[in-house]
């Protein structure tokens, strides 16, 4: 008797090869020239061109009076003196070397007149304008709810998709009253979101597929429409939006040990599977390019096989949520692996009775567990 067993593990963050968690270096930022400042001390600050002005000019020594003689002084002289210092004062005021009195460029530049604010756009232009730019988005999502899972139904999602990210350009564009401009950024936005969402729910047929419609169902960004839609209607602007139709996820299991396929089985070798894993399983062998069998194992259950033939067998194994069976997938959380190992089996006759084969293959990790193995691509696994 045989035993294989997986040492596979399943769920959770691998821990590295100290078992602690995986962290990230962080990095650090430095200033724009990637040199620490320095503080040169001691030296004293120049103006722009590092100059320094002087007195230039020295009074002449003033000649002194004879003895016994009275210096005089006219009216004659005192009025033109007066006339001189008069003349001096209004003609400093006014010099061009940046005097006290000369007005400044920042107090010319301050003294021209502030632009006024920008006119407030006319709420009837803005409604029609909001009214022409959803109108063709509205279209293109009904047409998403009409239409068949596959590709008329991506089809549709790229086109309403184009639709959302023309209305935001639109919308961006397009001034907006004063009392509606929050809520029109926050309209853009959300078809931006929109129409991200609308391009990733494609379908791309394969196997562990999420169906669009269960993917519109998880998007946010109707949450972001709905609330910028009902801040524009009560300000009286329409903001009608056909949102696309969703669908839940569903948990569809087949009962433990159903056979989702089964070949011509004859023989006398016996499998058991036991999924230890969090998710349900498909376990499939095969023989060559044909599949022999394939067996629907519940997490946490065993399931067995028998009347198995003889001979030697690939073991295929995928786990996943919700079983789409005309797919033959699981439709989210979705893994492909096979056994490295082949599984044998034989029947031969000794004395007194009959030997056969029984194995046992258990597909999360156990200890001393014999058996590896690998990842294979979805397209790989047999239907």
């Amino acid at each position: 008797m045989a035993m294989y067993t997986s040492a596979r593990a399943t769920g959770g963050t691998p821990p590295d090869r100290n078992g602690g968690p995986t962290h990230t270096n962080g990095s650090r930022t430095r200033d724009d020239d990637g040199r620490p400042t320095r503080d040169h001390g001691g030296n004293p600050t120049h103006g722009k061109d590092g100059s320094h002005t002087h007195d230039a000019a020295r009074s002449a020594p003033a000649s002194l009076p004879r003895p016994g003689h009275r210096p005089r002084t006219t009216h004659r002289a005192a009025c033109l003196a007066a006339a001189a210092l008069a003349l001096w004062l209004p003609l400093s005021a006014c010099s061009s070397d940046g005097a006290s009195g000369a007005p400044s460029d920042t107090a010319a530049a301050g003294s021209a007149p502030s632009p006024g604010p920008t006119p407030s756009v006319d709420r009837a232009t803005y409604r029609h304008i909001l009214t022409r730019a959803l109108e063709p988005l509205n279209r293109a999502l009904r047409t998403v709810d009409d239409a068949h899972e596959g590709s008329a139904l991506n089809t549709a999602l790229d086109a309403a998709s184009s639709r959302a990210d023309s209305a935001a350009d639109t919308l961006q564009m397009t001034a907006t009253p004063d009392d509606a401009s929050p809520a029109n950024s926050q309209l853009v936005s959300a078809l931006r979101a929109l129409g991200q969402d609308l391009k990733s729910a494609r379908g791309d047929g394969g196997r562990c597929a999420t169906a669009p419609r269960v993917e519109l169902g998880r998007a946010q960004s109707p949450y972001g429409l709905t609330s910028a839609g009902r801040a524009l209607t009560a300000l009286g602007y329409d903001t009608s939006l056909h949102l696309p139709r969703t669908e839940r996820a569903e948990h569809r299991r087949l009962t433990n040990g159903a056979l989702v396929h089964d070949g011509s089985r004859a023989g006398l070798g016996r499998l058991t599977v036991r999924n230890g894993t969090a998710r349900d399983a498909v376990v499939a062998l095969t023989r060559g390019k044909h599949t022999a069998f394939s067996v629907y194992v519940r997490h946490g259950s065993d399931a067995t096989v028998r009347s198995v033939n003889s001979g030697s067998y690939t073991v295929y194994f995928t786990t996943g949520e919700d079983w789409n069976s005309r797919k033959s997938s699981f439709t989210r959380e979705c893994s492909f692996e096979k056994f490295d190992d082949q599984a044998h089996f034989k029947t031969v006759r000794v004395t007194g009775g009959t030997q056969y084969t029984v194995l046992t293959f258990t597909l999360n990790k156990v200890v001393g567990g014999n058996a590896t193995t690998s990842t294979v691509p979805p397209a790989e696994f047999p239907s």
